[in-house]
């Protein structure tokens, strides 16, 4: 069992030094090399933080959004409106699509309104009575 164990600790610290001999291995200078070549490639702190920001501002916007649509498909009356367009930007919703009546119209929009963050509604929907 010591002879095992002997022969597994010098096959260990000898590894190493064989790599090394047969260029498997790069040296000291080759190591610094590549460690500032991985350093250019990885983003500053700011563009961390930058990448931070975008990501945060786009759940942001996606969590609106879909709390917006879902104060809509809630209210009575608005399930039809379930599929229209509702985008979001930093508070501001915009309503797209196709309504059957200038209420609704009007309606979607006080409901997107009362939707907690947002700020601004652009109502782009559009009354087109069907017939």
């Amino acid at each position: 069992m010591k002879v095992l164990i002997a022969t597994a600790v010098a096959a260990a610290f000898a590894l190493p030094a064989f790599a090394q001999q047969s260029g498997a291995l790069p040296g000291p200078e080759q190591r610094a090399q590549n460690r500032e070549k991985v350093q250019e490639k990885l983003p500053s702190a700011e563009e961390r933080a930058q990448n931070r920001e975008k990501v945060s501002r786009t759940a942001s916007n996606t969590a609106l959004t879909a709390k917006v649509k879902s104060a809509i498909a809630r209210e009575e009356g608005m399930k039809s409106l379930a599929n229209i367009d509702v985008d979001s930007n930093e508070g501001v919703v915009t309503l797209k699509g196709k309504v059957q009546s200038a209420e609704m119209k009007k309606k979607a929009g006080d409901l997107a309104k009362k939707v907690d963050g947002v700020k601004s509604v652009k109502n782009e929907l559009r009354v087109e009575k069907k017939g």
